[in-house]
Parts: C-alpha cells; structure tokens; sequence
C-alpha cells in the first residue's frame, strides 16, 4: 500500500523503514527535510515531499495518512493537513504518545468532515526497526481495514504484534495503561537491585545476577535484557544520573485509577518514586535510566562529576 509518514524522528524513520520490508510505498515529510532525503536516497519505495500540500497530490484517494510527532503537535498537524486538502475518506492516524481524551476529539472532529481517525499506541522503542512494533490501535473498522497491511508489517512477531483495541481513543488509552505498568516493572526492579547493592557482606555480581536471571527465571524480561546490558559495561552506572523523567503516560494512567475509583498503588508508586528522583541521587533511578535508555533510546541526564 501507499501512505505518508508525518514526523521522521527517532520513530518516524525507523517506522518507514521498517515499512520497506514490506514493499510498501512511503511519502516521508519532516519539517526537516534532510531525514527524508537521506530514506529516499537508501530507499527506492520512498519519495519526499516538499510541503503537506505536495504530500497530498502524492497519494491515491482514499489517502492514508500517518502522523508521527510530538503529541504537542498533533493538532496543527491535522489543522494543516485539513487546509492542504483532505477529503472525506481519508485517513489521519496519530501514532504519538497522545492522551486518549484528545484522540476522542479529534475523532469527533474529523468524522464531521468525514474524514477517518485512528489513534495508535506505538511501543518498540528504538528497537522497532530491528524487531518489530506493539502497535495498539483504535478506530473505526473501515479505518482499520485501510490501515491493516502497514501494520502486519510493521508489528512484531510476522504481523501478530498489532490488534485493534476498539473505537477512536482506545488505542492511546491501552498504550497509556502499557506504560503505567512498564513505570511499575521498572521500580520494582530499580528497588531489588538497589536492595542487593546495599548487602555489601557479599559483595554481590550485577551484573552476573542480570544474566543468571535472564535464564529459567519468572522474572527474565526485555527489561531484565537491557538492565544487564547496561551492568555489564559499567556495573556502578557512572555515567548516570538517578534523575527520572516521565513522558506524561504514568502521570494519566494514575489521573484514570482515580477517576475510575480503580486502586493503583504499585502504578502510582512508580511514578512519585520519578518525582523523588529529582531531589536526591539513588542508584535505584540509575537502574531505570540504564533501561529507558536501552529500549527507547530516551535522552538521558549524564552524572555530574564531583
């Protein structure tokens, strides 16, 4: 099939090209023009386009559209797409971090045009290329369908790692529940780590733990994986800081426990534990910014040196 990407970031890219594998065709835009030019120079199914406009004339009716950017942007993003010429049929998919509630909205307002909107929970990291996406996504059957060849393609597992959550919203609204769990696993692991450090009678391996336990172990994980990687080349962590960031999705899973009256202790935990991080070093927050490092490539805050 044929589509654009909107957004050649540190996903976007990745996303076309794991696209290729399918012999898809992409028109990639960026506001920066040098990421597109340099797919379509390695890429032959691959065309640049010099505005959202130029996008448009580029894609057969019904067009496919999908907007990987920063979820600050989503709406004018949309708002230009509109003024560069949709028509009613076409397909706008926002593939971001964005809040569930705006994806409503947006649905809301685009089937007034009848234009077709899908929200898509992206998790992989930059390790999506190599291995695949989770791709959780919400929408209308018709929109789905559209979609549906690009996504076998770029989920994990040969295409079973994709599935459709619902209606409009629903695909943000599980990615957002996704990482407030992942916030939870992070912690614990942080903890049990920090736990065995402070036992210094023994003297204990990390990272010869990390690896032990990657084998035959209930809790061997992708998050384990990158937690011993990262021992193994620096079993103090050095180079890190033990400040957390957090990217808004724990923040509105904890916001929903509430709303809904569901407790979340672990979850909401998790996220004050971020918050402590910013006050005071602890190799535990080191633990989590080894593993936020490794599977999504995050920007992390280096140590100051005393």
């Amino acid at each position: 099939m044929k589509l654009a990407m909107i957004g050649l970031g540190r996903m976007g890219g990745n996303m076309v090209k794991r696209l290729m594998q399918g012999d898809h065709e992409v028109v990639a835009f960026d506001v920066d023009a040098a990421p597109g030019q340099a797919l379509a120079a390695e890429f032959n199914n691959v065309s640049t386009a010099s505005n959202l406009s130029d996008v448009i004339k580029q894609l057969p009716s019904p067009r496919v559209i999908w907007v990987m950017v920063p979820h600050q942007f989503v709406d004018g993003t949309i708002s230009n797409l509109l003024e560069a010429g949709l028509e009613a049929g076409d397909l706008i998919i926002d593939g971001g971090n964005s809040n569930y509630k705006d994806g409503q909205r947006r649905g809301n307002e685009l089937a007034e045009k009848g234009i077709l909107f899908a929200d898509c929970g992206t998790s992989g990291g930059v390790w999506g290329l190599q291995n695949g996406y989770s791709l959780m996504i919400g929408g209308e059957k018709a929109a789905i369908d559209l979609i549906a060849p690009a996504l076998t393609t770029m989920a994990s597992d040969n295409g079973k790692g994709w599935g459709h959550m619902g209606p409009v919203g629903s695909g943000h609204f599980v990615k957002m529940v996704h990482n407030g769990i992942e916030y939870g696993m992070m912690q614990a692991f942080a903890e049990g780590y920090e736990i065995m450090k402070a036992k210094e009678e023994f003297d204990l391996d990390m990272h010869q733990i990390s690896r032990v336990w990657q084998h035959g172990s209930v809790v061997s994980s992708w998050l384990l994986d990158l937690t011993g990687d990262a021992l193994e080349q620096d079993v103090e962590l050095s180079s890190l800081s033990d400040w957390m960031d957090d990217s808004g999705e724990g923040r509105w899973t904890v916001n929903e426990s509430i709303d809904l009256g569901i407790p979340a202790p672990v979850l909401t935990l998790a996220l004050q534990m971020r918050f402590r991080s910013r006050q005071k070093d602890a190799y535990a927050g080191k633990i989590v910014n080894a593993q936020r490092a490794g599977f999504g490539g995050h920007a992390i805050k280096p140590a100051v040196k005393k």
